[in-house]
């Protein structure tokens, strides 16, 4: 499956659209990787336990608009676009989307 985020792929013709597509996921945090935040607010630097928690978000939305697309005969996906809001203090929704293409 070919993903871009542009309207068009280079060196491919679109054939036929599908129409949108899109995968989302909505993720909390836990009281452990809250605890571990916490600290690092203090001293500073990365909270990888919230990074690794966001792309693992990512690739879970990715995968879900994939297998839609896939669901309705696409070959790939154009306008790929991201988007994340807040549910609750504790909880973020990732949503990905984009238009469902054939191509040759």
């Amino acid at each position: 499956m070919i993903i871009v985020t542009t309207p068009t792929i280079q060196g491919k013709e679109i054939k036929q659209v599908f129409g949108i597509v899109r995968g989302n996921t909505i993720r909390a945090r836990n009281i452990g990787k809250d605890v571990v935040a916490l600290l690092k607010n203090i001293v500073g630097g990365e909270i990888q336990e919230y990074t690794k928690l966001m792309a693992e978000s990512r690739e879970q939305s990715l995968d879900r608009m994939t297998a839609e697309a896939k669901a309705l005969g696409a070959n790939a996906i154009v306008n790929c676009r991201f988007s994340t809001s807040y549910i609750m203090q504790s909880a973020a929704e990732i949503l990905v989307y984009g238009t469902a293409v054939y191509v040759e």
